[in-house]
């Protein structure tokens, strides 16, 4: 075992190996895992954050908790990388994966420890996998052309159970499902698409949640450049900029000498004609909404307010950039053309039915209404504080996310632990079938996916081993049910959180996206097989800083 211990290396760094940097791996892993648990679920309960500055953070959200964390462990670290990965996927879902690959983790740790070997491990972690992802497959998905709309609404009611807006699931699901399915657009294979970035959620102080409203069109928190310029304009033409209508200035550190002091009159209407002659180049294109990401100064507007043009200044780039996609326009950085002259071609205008501001709430908004390639639509948050605000924008985005996903894939799986508690019986029932050592990975693995139920019913106060039991009863009676279809309905048993009971979770509606459950398994698989692989660390220290002998204060 002396060989094993942390030995210093002629590198000067430090070897860990063998059974000692798994269990470091292990404990990190399960730390990580600790810290999101008792999120999970419809009556998780939300992690407070407060960073160096002092900015507070109030979420639910795993990949956001995590993300915040500033962890310095390579291992945990893999996991905060599962799950922003899960979040860039799936969108929801980032929890669970979490505490499974922990789960997994922590269950092949104590096989290794009896001597078995983590090759044979990894083997039967990528068959149970694969089995897993076979099963959900082909016994717990439901197709969504079956079940209609009400379908969709579930499963963002699902989504957000867990959240700070689960109160008033019925209103915001509505709304989620409404505003994904208003950016519906269908690429060059036929194949229908639900951008989530096409809808735009701004955030408004005061009022109550229930306040929040879908506007169809893309809402942009800015106004009118000045207060002579028009604030509706139909069949707009818009022309997107990344590029400082102001009066021209002279780059620092350019020296101009002059004789005659005429000819500094002559600089000063020239520096001026720049910008004017490049606003008319725009403005002859027939373009009659302007939007820039830079300022627009008091001479331009003149021109603006003559053409009966509207401008628009320092727009958020992210926002020209949605808006220059649904509409069909360019987002252009300079006039230049590769002869070094200035024009604007008509080509790099983009299309709108109308553009015009409205009081929305207490602000002002332009909205982007009717636009010509990608429809859009914006979602208004009304709620009482900034923190409140941040974690209804998060919730939104999972629940879009969950929506889309489910009408891409066109598959739902019943939530609240019914697929975990399926699969648990399911993959102990194969694994016994194997006469090979990947058997015990295969049920050790079985055992691990119970940990989801097991913490959803935890969070909930209720009895968990009671639960957990009677879930497995009633899913071990479906599958060993050869023609009889009463308990063949009990696959689609889960966890009722709020009474404590087990309940038909498709009934109920309590529905997730199955590629939520497929990517979140493999992933969670993958990245509990990567730190099972580590059996040796090497750490290179920093080098010692030699002080200076000389240096006093």
């Amino acid at each position: 075992m002396a060989s094993n211990r942390s030995n210093p290396l002629p590198l000067g760094g430090v070897r860990t190996s063998g059974l000692e940097v798994r269990s470091q791996n292990v404990l990190a892993a399960l730390t990580i895992s600790n810290i999101v648990k008792s999120s999970l679920g419809p009556v998780g309960l939300d992690k407070m954050l407060v960073d160096d500055i002092g900015d507070v953070t109030i979420s639910n959200d795993g990949a956001t908790i995590l993300n915040l964390l500033e962890v310095e462990h390579p291992a945990a670290r893999v996991l905060v990388e599962l799950a922003q990965q899960q979040d860039k996927e799936v969108g929801d879902g980032t929890t669970s994966v979490v505490i499974i690959a922990a789960e997994l983790l922590r269950r092949a740790h104590e096989l290794v420890k009896n001597k078995i070997h983590p090759t044979t491990i990894i083997t039967g972690y990528r068959l149970a996998s694969k089995e897993a992802v076979k099963f959900i497959v082909d016994q717990m998905t439901v197709k969504v052309d079956s079940l209609g709309r009400d379908c969709l609404v579930n499963v963002a009611k699902t989504s957000m159970s867990s959240k700070i807006i689960g109160a008033d699931d019925d209103f915001f699901a509505e709304l989620v499902v409404n505003a994904i399915t208003a950016v519906k657009t269908v690429n060059n294979k036929g194949e229908a698409k639900y951008p989530i970035k096409a809808v735009n959620i701004l955030k408004a102080h005061g009022r109550g949640v229930r306040e929040s409203q879908l506007i169809k069109g893309y809402a942009v928190n800015c106004t009118v450049a000045s207060q002579a310029i028009k604030t509706r304009i139909v069949g707009a033409k818009i022309a997107c900029l990344d590029i400082n209508l102001q009066k021209a200035r002279m780059h620092l550190g350019v020296n101009i000498v002059i004789d005659d002091p005429d000819k500094l009159e002559d600089i000063r209407r020239r520096e001026i004609e720049i910008t004017t002659e490049r606003i008319q180049k725009i403005l002859a294109t027939g373009a009659n909404v302007i939007m820039t990401t830079k300022g627009i100064d008091d001479l331009c507007l003149k021109l603006f307010v003559e053409a009966g043009a509207m401008a628009i200044r320092r727009v958020k780039k992210d926002d020209l950039r949605r808006i220059a996609k649904s509409t069909g326009a360019t987002l252009i950085s300079t006039l230049a053309n590769l002869e070094g002259e200035e024009t604007f071609d008509a080509a790099f205008l983009g299309h709108a039915e109308e553009v015009v501001q409205e009081r929305i709430s207490d602000d002002e908004c332009i909205l982007v209404k009717g636009t010509k390639v990608h429809s859009s639509a914006s979602i208004i948050l009304r709620g009482a504080n900034d923190y409140m605000l941040d974690e209804m924008e998060r919730s939104i985005h999972d629940c879009l996310c969950a929506v889309k996903r489910t009408l891409e894939s066109n598959a739902i799986v019943p939530g609240g632990g019914a697929v975990e508690s399926a699969l648990s019986i399911y993959l102990e029932n194969f694994a016994t079938t194997l006469g090979s050592r990947e058997q015990l990975a295969i049920a050790e693995f079985a055992n691990a996916l119970l940990v989801i139920p097991k913490t959803l019913a935890v969070n909930a106060a209720k009895d968990s081993t009671d639960l957990v039991s009677k879930l497995r009863a009633y899913h071990n009676a479906a599958q060993n049910a050869a023609g009889d279809e009463s308990k063949r309905a009990l696959k689609w048993y889960g966890l009722d959180l709020i009474k404590g009971v087990t309940r038909d979770n498709l009934a109920a509606g309590v529905l997730e996206p199955a590629m939520s459950k497929l990517k979140s398994l493999k992933a969670a698989t993958e990245a509990a097989i990567a730190l099972l692989r580590i059996d040796d660390m090497i750490k290179i220290e920093p080098p010692q800083e030699q002080g200076d002998p000389h240096g006093g204060h």
